[in-house]
């Protein structure tokens, strides 16, 4: 499994994971799944879009933004 930090593209307006300084995973879509990193574990999510007001979240993982929140996939 890859390990990146969750950041958001503006010109694509979605989620992405950058994996080194220039290595990306190239846009999430909803329904992707990863692991999020929890305090000191990795717990198991999917990405998805709300259109009203909560935008891009992580099932199950409660965070104000998930810009710099740690993760890791195939």
């Amino acid at each position: 499994m890859k390990q990146g930090v969750l950041v958001y593209d503006q010109q694509s307006e979605r989620m992405d994971v950058r994996f080194g300084l220039e290595e990306y995973y190239g846009g999430l879509h909803c329904g992707t799944c990863m692991d999020v990193k929890v305090g000191n574990r990795w717990k198991p999510t999917r990405i998805e879009y709300d259109w009203g007001d909560r935008g891009w979240y992580l099932v199950g993982v409660p965070a104000s933004s998930l810009v710099g929140l740690m993760v890791r996939m195939d």
